[in-house]
C-alpha cells in the first residue's frame, strides 16, 4: 500500500515553544518544503483545515508537467523541469501512483502552424527533454479519434494521484520528526528576537503562541493575507516585490460517458490562447483513466467568496471548444467535474507572472504558486533549502 493513501489525522498535538522553522500550509508546497527542510531542521507546520491539501492542491488535473510554456529563464520553467525528474524518482522510491502518459499539444488548423512550431522550438531551446514534432497522420497513430493537423509530443509529460503524493510528504517530514498541525490557524505575526512569534487558533478555539527562526508562507490562495499581517505592503514597493494575488475560478467537466472517455488516452491540449491564465480547454486523463476537460477561467472580485462545489453552468462552452478535436463529443456525454482556484500576480490582461519565492530576512514568502508548482514541488523544496 502507497503511505499516500494513510489520511489518519490527529488534532491533539503538544506544541513546542520554540522551533527552527513554521510553514504556513500544508498544501503540495508546504508539505513537500516540510519533508525537505526537516532533514536537518526543527520544522511545524500549521494548517487551518482539517487535512492537508484541501484546497488547490487536490483540486487540479495531476498532470506531471514538463516545462514548456513559459521563458527559459523563469522559475515557472526551471522549477518544473527539474521538478519533473524529481518527482517521477520520488514516486517510483516511495509508491506513489504515476504514471509517464507523454502528451499532444495540437494545432485544429493550417494557420495555428507557425505558432505550434514557435512552441515547440522555445521549449527545446528552454532544456524541455523528450520533445518531437508530429505529423497529422502521427497524431492519429498516438489517439486515434483526435482531430489535428499538427502536433507537438511531449513525452517527460504524465499523471500522478496529488492526494498520494501530499500523503507521502507527510509521511516523510514526520519521519524526519516534523509535526504537522491540522485545525491551526494563525491570527497574528510578528519579528522577535532575530525570529518571528506566531498566534494561532487550536482546534477547540483556544489560542497559542509559538516561536521561529524561520518563516515559511505557503498558504496558497491565503498567502497575500499572511504576509499583511507582517505588515508587508501588498502592492509591493522599493524592496518588496508584488504580493498581492488575484484568484481565477476553474471549472471542469468530466466525460462520463464510458464508449466515450475510452477514447482518448493522453492529455490533449489546444495551443495556449491570450494571457495565459489558463491554458484553453484541454482534456486530462487521471491516473484512474478518468477523462477530464477543463479548466475554463474566471477572473474572481477580490471579494468573492470561494465555492469548490461543481456546477453545470458552462457545460456547452466547454463542450463547444472541445468538439475543435473530439468532433464526437455531445453534450450529453460530459457532467460537471470539480472546481479549483489559480493564485495571480498579475491582473486580466497584464501577461503571465512568474512563481515568486521571496526571502527577506528569515521570511520565505511563495505567491502565485500554480500550475505547475505540484510538479516543481520538489525542485521549489530544494530552493527554499538552499536560502538558509
Amino acid at each position: 500500500m502507497a503511505v499516500g493513501v494513510i489520511v489518519a489525522v490527529s488534532y491533539s498535538l503538544t506544541m513546542p515553544e520554540r522551533v527552527d522553522v513554521v510553514v504556513i500550509g500544508a498544501g503540495v508546497i508546504g508539505l513537500a518544503i516540510a519533508q525537505e527542510l526537516s532533514r536537518e531542521r526543527q520544522v511545524v507546520v500549521l494548517e487551518r483545515h482539517g487535512s492537508y491539501g484541501r484546497e488547490n492542491s487536490s483540486h487540479n488535473s495531476g498532470i506531471i508537467h514538463a516545462g514548456i510554456y513559459y521563458p527559459r529563464d523563469w522559475l515557472k520553467t526551471q522549477l518544473c523541469i527539474e521538478g519533473n525528474r524529481l518527482l517521477y524518482q520520488w514516486a517510483e522510491e516511495h509508491g506513489v501512483r504515476a504514471k509517464r502518459t507523454g502528451k499532444l499539444i495540437i494545432a485544429s488548423e493550417r494557420a495555428e502552424l507557425p505558432e505550434l512550431e514557435l512552441l515547440y522550438e522555445s521549449a527545446r531551446a528552454g532544456g524541455v527533454p523528450d520533445m518531437s514534432m508530429c505529423s497529422a497522420a502521427q497524431v492519429r497513430e498516438l489517439e486515434p479519434h483526435v482531430e489535428a493537423v499538427a502536433a507537438v509530443y511531449s513525452g517527460s509529460t504524465g499523471v500522478i494521484d496529488q492526494m498520494e503524493l501530499m500523503g507521502s510528504y507527510r509521511a516523510a517530514a514526520e519521519a524526519n520528526g516534523a509535526l504537522i498541525a491540522f485545525k491551526h490557524t494563525v491570527t497574528s505575526l510578528a519579528r522577535r528576537d532575530g525570529g518571528f512569534a506566531i498566534e494561532a487558533l487550536d482546534p477547540e478555539g483556544g489560542g497559542f503562541a509559538i516561536e521561529a527562526s524561520v518563516l515559511v508562507n505557503s498558504a496558497g490562495l491565503a498567502a497575500d493575507r499572511i504576509a499583511s499581517l507582517l505588515g508587508y505592503p501588498l502592492d509591493g514597493d522599493g524592496s518588496t516585490p508584488r504580493l498581492r494575488q488575484r484568484i481565477v475560478k476553474g471549472r471542469y467537466s468530466d466525460i462520463v460517458a464510458p464508449e466515450k472517455a475510452r477514447l482518448v488516452t493522453r492529455p490533449v491540449y489546444p495551443l495556449p490562447q491570450g494571457d495565459r491564465a489558463g491554458l484553453g480547454t484541454h482534456v486530462t486523463v487521471d491516473i484512474d483513466a478518468g477523462v477530464h476537460l477543463g479548466p475554463d477561467t474566471e477572473w474572481l472580485d477580490e471579494r468573492a467568496t470561494l465555492e469548490f462545489r461543481s456546477d453545470d453552468t458552462r457545460r456547452s462552452e466547454f463542450v463547444a471548444a472541445a468538439r475543435r478535436y473530439l468532433p464526437w463529443l455531445e453534450a450529453d456525454d460530459v457532467a460537471p467535474g470539480q472546481v479549483g482556484y489559480r493564485t495571480k500576480l498579475h491582473d486580466p490582461g497584464g501577461g503571465p507572472a512568474d512563481f515568486l519565492i521571496w526571502h527577506d530576512a528569515g521570511y520565505v514568502h511563495m505567491g502565485g504558486i500554480e500550475s505547475p508548482g505540484m510538479t516543481a514541488s520538489l525542485a521549489i523544496a530544494k530552493r527554499v533549502a538552499r536560502l538558509f
